[in-house]
């Protein structure tokens, strides 16, 4: 919970060498102030932590996982694949993250998320890449709460976009989800972070592509401004996963802040523990 934090500044990059993602970016965040967006690759982003799109099992041999491996060295994948053996007894689920020490001086930290359970595995028809951008900042403001002002600023890659074949605008306005959550609500326990997203962004897939959904956190009030002209569907059950541990889409949830277009901010400031 974010009860009694301290908010302070988390500089964010997006950036990815597909022109598709990056402009889908611009449309979802074009009313969000503070988001750094270019096309270009994530290596060479000076900032504190790289976040990774992974496979449940952390094996980094392929995509954006690959790229970082050969750029870090293969003691990176070791120490990821120790921290999901320790946390998660070898397999990390879609919507958990782990965050390590790179062994670098840039980035300092490496945040591996699961977009997918197996390597190459088709995510289109799911909620992952809202699962895993949501898990990976609440990894930020997990490593945070054990040292204050250790990550101060992150970069991102089009989550699922190109292995998992997700489509850029679907891809940019999950991750808009998963940042705005990351703002509103700090969860202490993966599960409900899953249960929360599933429910209110079950039927997303049935909404116009330009749809976004601001998460009403547990127990409060989604951010001001954030609920939506138009309304929201009712009487929408819990997605839960499904083969392969995708997590699928079902009716938007009573409560979720729906929007097609512009929504509120609240770029830039997360609430420290």
């Amino acid at each position: 919970m974010t009860d009694g934090c301290v908010d302070t500044a988390l500089r964010v990059v997006l950036t990815d060498v597909n022109a598709g993602v990056v402009e889908a970016w611009r449309a979802a965040f074009a009313d969000v102030p503070g988001i750094e967006i270019r096309r270009g690759s994530i290596l060479d982003e000076d900032v504190d932590a790289w976040v990774t799109p992974t496979n449940a099992a952390g094996r980094m041999d392929g995509g954006v996982d690959a790229a970082i491996k050969r750029h870090l060295g293969a003691g990176i994948q070791l120490r990821v694949r120790r921290a999901i053996a320790d946390r998660f007894a070898g397999s990390l689920p879609v919507g958990s993250a782990v965050c390590v020490p790179s062994g670098a001086t840039v980035p300092r930290f490496l945040i591996s998320t699961p977009t997918m359970v197996a390597s190459s595995q088709n995510v289109s028809d799911t909620l992952n890449v809202a699962m895993a951008c949501a898990a990976a900042f609440q990894a930020v403001h997990r490593q945070n709460r054990k040292a204050p002002g250790s990550i101060r600023s992150v970069a991102l890659v089009g989550m699922g976009a190109r292995t998992g074949r997700v489509p850029a605008r679907v891809c940019a306005n999950l991750m808009w989800t998963g940042y705005t959550l990351f703002h509103d609500h700090w969860f202490e326990d993966d599960d409900e972070l899953r249960a929360t997203i599933a429910t209110q962004l079950a039927g997303i897939d049935q909404k116009p592509h330009t749809t976004r959904v601001r998460i009403t956190p547990p127990g409060g009030a989604a951010a001001e401004g954030a609920g939506a002209p138009g309304g929201v569907a009712k009487g929408a059950g819990v997605g839960g996963p499904v083969a392969k541990g995708a997590v699928a889409k079902g009716a938007v949830a009573k409560g979720a802040g729906v929007e097609g277009g512009p929504a509120a901010g609240g770029a830039g400031v997360f609430p420290r523990c």
